[in-house]
């Protein structure tokens, strides 16, 4: 019976990170999912997934198979994901089969129960597996140079202290980076656009200030220009001549108190020189 999506999910996740790994570390390690593999005299078995060290991983893999006799080795490593599989099958007989055939790793990841199983020779021509003992959760593979663990309910490869991602996990990554740069620029330009409105409103309350200085200056040469007349006016009116020097005077005073002081000395004063003496 097929082992379902929740096999098929944690194995293609689980070559993923590892192709994505190795990829970018440039270490020579060959990768592959459900590839029979022949070993001389044994039947044929098929992995979840399956590595070997030293050899180049082609970006178009023609194998159809791993036949030991013809690649001139065996394997270095076999995960399989166990979920509702022959538990017996993974845990026991392949335990024994994959040390005589002299594989070196071995780990099972036990998804339903979310547990890993790890196995290793103790010596190149040793007959059986020793368990590997989990260190702070972690089981090490000397062949991958990762530790394995089960984190929430996958499983997970560590790289030192840093956690290995799937392209599902950067995708999710870059996306989130994405829509972080995105909701920052449009933050930066709704506050470019806040400042040019502060800047515009600026500019008008700027702009109505001169407005009301113009127009204050020009009711203050108003007031001016009344008070010049009603000097000139009083001069008239107690026939004082206002001579060309005296008129030239009032004309150019640009100090409305002055002009004021002027106007009431011009309601009483006999004379020009009363009115405009210091």
């Amino acid at each position: 019976m097929a082992e379902g999506r929740p096999h098929h999910k944690a194995k293609v996740r689980a070559i993923d990170m590892l192709t994505l790994h190795f990829g970018s570390t440039g270490r020579v390690i060959y990768l592959a999912e459900e590839l029979a593999v022949l070993y001389p005299g044994e039947e044929v078995f098929v992995p979840d997934i399956l590595a070997v060290l030293d050899v180049p991983q082609p970006e178009d893999d023609p194998r159809m198979a791993w036949v030991v006799a013809d690649e001139g080795r065996g394997l270095s490593m076999v995960l399989e994901v166990l979920h509702q599989g022959n538990r017996n099958k993974d845990l026991v007989a392949n335990v024994e089969r994959y040390a005589r055939l002299g594989i070196p790793e071995y780990f099972v990841y036990d998804r339903l129960r979310q547990q890993v199983h790890g196995y290793r020779l103790p010596e190149p021509d040793a007959a059986r597996y020793q368990r590997i003992v989990p260190q702070m959760g972690r089981h090490a593979s000397s062949v991958l140079g990762l530790d394995l663990a089960v984190v929430g309910d996958r499983l997970q490869f560590f790289h030192g202290m840093a956690e290995l991602f799937g392209s599902a996990d950067l995708i999710g990554r870059l996306k989130g980076m994405m829509e972080s740069l995105e909701a920052r620029a449009e933050q930066a330009q709704a506050q470019a656009e806040q400042a040019q409105a502060q800047a515009e409103q600026a500019q008008a309350q700027a702009e109505q200030a001169q407005a009301q200085a113009e127009q204050a200056q020009a009711q203050a040469e108003q007031a001016m220009a009344g008070l010049r007349e009603a000097i000139l006016a009083a001069l008239s009116m107690r026939q004082i001549p206002c001579l060309d020097e005296a008129r030239a005077r009032l004309l150019a005073c640009q100090e409305p108190a002055t002009l004021q002081r002027w106007l009431l000395r011009a309601m009483s004063a006999g004379s020009l020189d009363e009115i405009f003496a210091e």
